[in-house]
C-alpha cells in the first residue's frame, strides 16, 4: 500500500513538471481511454496521485492548490483516503470543479488530456474562465515509475446462443441509422458498444468482461478495429469475419487523419475530445449524435432477457445460502465484513456459468455501511457484531447475465432499535412503489426517481445517490444511457431496458441502509379506457427481505399483499433447488408477514 507520505511525493512530481508543459495547472480524471467506470492497473492514474480507490472523481492540481471531486457515494472514502494537508475535498455535484476553477483559475493556463475527457465536460471547465490546454501526453505517465503494463487478456466470442443476435445483423441495424442522418461513419470509444456490436467478450478488467478497444463504424456496415492484434487469436479473427479490419490502436490517429470530408457522427458526452480534434484538423465533418449502439445494446433482445432470468435464478441459490448461514453465524461473533464477502462469493463462485464479481462487493457493518460505496480492505476490515446493522451489496458475472443486488440485514440476536426499523421500512416501501409502478410510454428515469423516495421525504429523509441505473448483458453492472436519477438525462425507458432498484438511507457514523433488485422494463397489460401504451418491471432478483426490520404498521395492505406474493414467488422459484437445511430456512424467511 502506498504510503501517504509517497503521495505527497508524487503530487510535488506532478507540480515540478507543470512548467514544461507550459500549463499553469492539471485536470486529473479518474478515467481511462474509454471513459468507462472500472480501469485496468495501468490507467489508475487518479488513485496513484491521490490514493482515493473510487470509481468516479476527478482533481485539479495547481501549483499552491489542489481538490479533489467525488460523488456522494464515495464523499466518506474521499475522507479517509485522501490527505486533507495536500487535498481541498469537494462535491463532485454540488461544488462542481467548474465553480473550483473559476474562483481558483480564472485566466490561468490549465492543462489536460485530451484522450479522458469528453467533449461536454472540457465545455464546462471552459466556462469557467480557466484557459483549457490539450496536451500532447498525458502528464502522470512520465513521473509514473513503476506503472503496470497495459492489460493483454485474450478477446473471445460470445456466441450466438447467448448474444440472441449476430454481429452482421447488430452492425447493418446500426449502419443503416448513419445512413438515414446522412453520416459516413460513427466513432464508438466506449469498449461496452464495440463488445456488444462485434459480440466480443474479453478479461482486461477484473469485473467487466471487456477486451478494450475501440472502433469506426461505417455506414456500409463495416467496422474498423483498434484493438492489440495479439488479443485477437484465429477463432475470433474468424468470428469478426472480413468487414471487420483490425488495426494496432496506434494507428487510430493515422485512420482518423484519412477520414477528410467524411460527415462523422461523435457522442459528445461519451467520447474523448481527442478524436473530434483529429477530424476536424484532416478535413472531416462532425455531428454530434448518441453512440448509434448505445439504446440498441440497452434494449435486451429476448434471448439477453432470458439468460438475464436464468442468471438471476443461479444467483438466487447462492445468495439464499449466504442468507441461511449468515443468520446462524452473526449473532456468534467471528465474522468479518470480508470474511463474509468471501463467503458470498464462495456460493456464487461454485455456480454454473459464474465468471466473476461485477464490482467489488460493498461490505459494511455497523457504520461503515453508512459509507454509500464502501470497500471493505485488509485495513479497514472490522468485525460484524452481533445487534448491528449489516449492508451487502454485490453481483456476479455470469456468461449469459450480470446481476447486482443488496440486502442490508440485522445481525441478532436481539431486537433491533425503532428507528432502525422505520427507516428500512420507508426503504422498503419505496423499492415496492418503484417495483409495481405502471408509467407511460416516454417517461424517462428522472421521472420516476422521486417514486422512490416518497416514503422517506414523508419523513424529512432522502439519500445522496440515484435510485437505480442500468444494467448490461454479460457487461458492465451500470450501463448507460437510463437512469433513476435526478441528475440523468431524460432517456425514455424502453422493453427490454434493465435497470437496479435501490433506495437507501444512511446514518453516517451509525448505519447505512439499501435494498435492491434488477427490473426487466416490458410492456403493461392494457386497462379499460387506457389512451396510450404503458410499460411496468417484472423483478429479476430473487432474495427475501428481513422480516425483523420491517415495520408491519407502516405498511399499507397493498404492499404487504406484494411483499408476501414476492416471497411466495421466491421460495417457489428457488426452493425446490436448495439443500434441506437451507430450503428451511427459506421458507420461514419467506413465510406470508
Amino acid at each position: 500500500m502506498t504510503s501517504a507520505a509517497n503521495y505527497s511525493v508524487h503530487l510535488e512530481a506532478l507540480r515540478e513538471s507543470l512548467p514544461g508543459l507550459g500549463v499553469d495547472g492539471v485536470l486529473i480524471p479518474r478515467s481511462d481511454e474509454f471513459l468507462g467506470e472500472y480501469v485496468p492497473p495501468s490507467a489508475e492514474r487518479f488513485a496513484w496521485l491521490t490514493g482515493f480507490t473510487g470509481s468516479a472523481g476527478m482533481a485539479i492540481v495547481l501549483a499552491q492548490k489542489a481538490a479533489i471531486f467525488t460523488d456522494g457515494r464515495y464523499t466518506s472514502q474521499a475522507a479517509a483516503q485522501t490527505d486533507p494537508a495536500l487535498w481541498e475535498r469537494r462535491h463532485l455535484i454540488e461544488q462542481p470543479p467548474q465553480d473550483w476553477l473559476e474562483e481558483h483559475a480564472a485566466g490561468l493556463r490549465i492543462g489536460y488530456d485530451p484522450r479522458l475527457h469528453p467533449q461536454s465536460f472540457i465545455d464546462r471547465m471552459a466556462a469557467s474562465g480557466a484557459v483549457l490546454v490539450p496536451l500532447v501526453a498525458n502528464p502522470i505517465d512520465d513521473i509514473w515509475r513503476d506503472r503496470p503494463a497495459p492489460p493483454m487478456a485474450p478477446a473471445v466470442p460470445q456466441p450466438l446462443e447467448l448474444a440472441g443476435q449476430g454481429s452482421e445483423e447488430k452492425r447493418a441495424a446500426a449502419a443503416a441509422q448513419l445512413r438515414e442522418a446522412g453520416e459516413d461513419a460513427a466513432v464508438l470509444a466506449d469498449a461496452h458498444s464495440v463488445a456488444w456490436l462485434l459480440n466480443l467478450r474479453g478479461g482486461d478488467l477484473s469485473h467487466t468482461p471487456l477486451a478494450l478497444g475501440s472502433a469506426i463504424l461505417r455506414a456500409d456496415g463495416r467496422v474498423d478495429l483498434f484493438m492489440e492484434p495479439a488479443k485477437l487469436g484465429p477463432e475470433t479473427r474468424v468470428h469478426l469475419g472480413n468487414q471487420v479490419a483490425i488495426h494496432t490502436p496506434a494507428s487510430l490517429g493515422d485512420v482518423l487523419g484519412d477520414m477528410g470530408g467524411c460527415r462523422v457522427r461523435v457522442d459528445p458526452d461519451i467520447t474523448p475530445i481527442w478524436y473530434a480534434a483529429t477530424l476536424l484538423e484532416a478535413g472531416a465533418h462532425l455531428t454530434k449524435g448518441e453512440d448509434p449502439v448505445r439504446l440498441p445494446r440497452a434494449r435486451k433482445n429476448a434471448v439477453e432477457q432470458q439468460g438475464s432470468r436464468a442468471a438471476h435464478h443461479r444467483d438466487a441459490l447462492a445468495l439464499a445460502r449466504f442468507l441461511c448461514w449468515f443468520e446462524a453465524e452473526a449473532p456468534k461473533g467471528g465474522l468479518t465484513e470480508v470474511s463474509a464477502a468471501e463467503r458470498l462469493l464462495a456460493f456464487r463462485a461454485a455456480l454454473p456459468l459464474f465468471r466473476a464479481e461485477s464490482f467489488p462487493a460493498i461490505s459494511g457493518a455497523g457504520e461503515n455501511g453508512a459509507v454509500i460505496h464502501y470497500r471493505a480492505t485488509p485495513e479497514t476490515d472490522r468485525p460484524i457484531r452481533a445487534d448491528e446493522c449489516y449492508l451487502i451489496d454485490s453481483g456476479a458475472q455470469f456468461t449469459d447475465g450480470t446481476t447486482d443486488v443488496t440486502r442490508t440485514l440485522w445481525t441478532g440476536p436481539g431486537i433491533p432499535p425503532a428507528d432502525l426499523v422505520d427507516r428500512y421500512t420507508r426503504v422498503l416501501r419505496g423499492h415496492v412503489a418503484l417495483s409495481t409502478l405502471r408509467f407511460p410510454q416516454g417517461a424517462a428515469g428522472p421521472h420516476l426517481d422521486a417514486v422512490a423516495r416518497r416514503p422517506l421525504w414523508d419523513a424529512g429523509l432522502d439519500y445522496d445517490h440515484g435510485t437505480g441505473h442500468g444494467v448490461g448483458s454479460f457487461l458492465s453492472v451500470h450501463e448507460g444511457p437510463v437512469a433513476f436519477s435526478r441528475a440523468a438525462k431524460p432517456v425514455p425507458l424502453q422493453e427490454g431496458m434493465i435497470l437496479s432498484n435501490e433506495p437507501g438511507f444512511y446514518l453516517p457514523g451509525a448505519y447505512g441502509i439499501r435494498i435492491e433488485n434488477l427490473l426487466l422494463t416490458r410492456a403493461a397489460d392494457s386497462l379499460p379506457g387506457q389512451v396510450k401504451p404503458f410499460l411496468d418491471f417484472e423483478t429479476l432478483t430473487l432474495a427475501p427481505y428481513d422480516r425483523r426490520l420491517i415495520d408491519l404498521a407502516l405498511l399499507t395492505a397493498e404492499e404487504r399483499a406484494w411483499i408476501d406474493a414476492y416471497h411466495a414467488r421466491v421460495l417457489a422459484e428457488i426452493g425446490p433447488e436448495l439443500e434441506p437445511e437451507v430450503a428451511s430456512w427459506l421458507a420461514r424467511a419467506c413465510a406470508p408477514l
